[in-house]
């Protein structure tokens, strides 16, 4: 379980976040909405401390990790695709799926990760750049997943992707939830794939935590038209 109490978040000077609390319950799908720029990237850096987080609490599994380094919350299972996915496009497809083994090294790839993602298994050897930006998606999620985090975070998931990749992460999605050893934080904008894909929902705005609910419970249309998403 992930639990974040009263968190602040800055950059240098700048306030981002603002007392911020949530609760991700283990195999629970939370998603994270709100306009660009109120924090919600900046909330998934805070809980891999790639952020400054003058006060305030993050603790996984009921320990506290708020001071840690970046690796030693990797460590522990806590993993992370940003937005823009960071593969490396040199590299090839094979290649990036084993720098995910960086948490459990000595371990081989486990190719359960090809039942979720079976286009990647036919592009081991392409190179990462040569790949679309669905693909690209898909070979971020994968890396993060080969590592076998408790926690995964997504930024923006879906943006700029095709509606059929778009099909294909949300299928994956559910099906991790479906095996209740992974808790997932998305970040998102596309509110279609928030109500198909997220147990409970977070709504955020100028850095806070504004409203809050199961999926089910919450008229996101309406929130987004509220908030601006």
């Amino acid at each position: 379980m992930l639990d974040i109490a009263k968190l602040s978040a800055c950059y240098e000077e700048s306030l981002i976040l603002q007392d911020v609390s949530l609760t991700i319950h283990n195999g629970q799908v939370a998603c994270l909405i709100g306009r660009n720029g109120v924090g919600k990237t900046t909330l998934l850096k805070s809980i891999m401390g790639l952020v400054k987080t003058p006060s305030g609490s993050i603790s996984l599994e009921g320990a506290e990790i708020i001071k840690m380094p970046t690796y030693r919350r990797a460590l522990l299972g806590i993993g992370y695709v940003p937005q823009g996915r960071d593969i490396f496009p040199q590299l090839s497809v094979q290649e990036n799926l084993l720098l995910g083994l960086e948490r459990n090294k000595g371990k081989r790839l486990d190719e359960s990760v090809f039942d979720l993602f079976p286009v990647l298994k036919t592009m081991l050897k392409k190179k990462g750049g040569t790949l679309s930006g669905g693909q690209q998606q898909q070979l971020a999620i994968a890396r993060a997943l080969v590592s076998k985090p408790q926690l995964l975070l997504l930024d923006e998931p879906t943006e700029g992707i095709q509606p059929s990749i778009i099909q294909e992460i949300a299928r994956v999605i559910k099906a991790l939830k479906g095996r209740g050893d992974i808790s997932l934080l998305i970040v998102e904008q596309y509110i279609d794939f928030v109500m198909e894909v997220a147990d409970y929902c977070y709504a955020m705005d100028k850095g806070r935590i504004v409203m809050q609910g199961k999926t089910g419970d919450l008229d996101l249309h309406h929130i987004q038209e509220q908030i601006a998403i």
